[in-house]
């Protein structure tokens, strides 16, 4: 499987863009996943990043189309996650795109077909997370 290893790109993302960018995951990409989110606003207005990103993160975990599968692809995420060893709000980052990437494989009998489908998310994640880098000014 290609792994475009995103982790090796967070740290240098300011942290306006990894709440822009987890904000997409969320909102937008976990769609693929059957994940749809509508955040209670009320609970995240005027908040600064590192305040309203976990307050958001927070209220997306608790939506799981599929409680066992949200479960343990939660587990998956944090592990691999923690293995990265980030920092702040690219932590969260990290964890969320883990989460959302490994909850989209709906199809694919085989090995080779959820490969592709994980493949394909990551790639999307990568083109976001470049978009919005560059918004703020920063190259990955």
């Amino acid at each position: 499987m290609s792994d475009l290893a995103l982790h090796n790109y967070l740290p240098r993302v300011p942290d306006a863009a990894l709440q822009e960018y987890i904000e997409w995951c969320v909102l937008e990409q976990a769609q693929a996943a059957e994940c749809n989110f509508t955040p209670d606003t009320s609970k995240l207005d005027n908040l600064p990043p590192e305040d309203y990103v976990p307050k958001l993160v927070e209220q997306f975990m608790k939506v799981k189309p599929d409680p066992i599968k949200a479960g343990l692809v939660a587990a998956i995420a944090g592990k691999e996650a923690d293995k990265h060893a980030l920092s702040g709000l690219a932590i969260a980052a990290d964890f969320v795109s883990l989460y959302v990437k490994y909850l989209i494989p709906k199809e694919g009998s085989t090995k080779e077909q959820a490969e592709e489908i994980l493949t394909q998310a990551s790639q999307h994640q990568y083109e976001k997370l470049t978009e919005v880098a560059k918004k703020h000014g920063v190259e990955i």
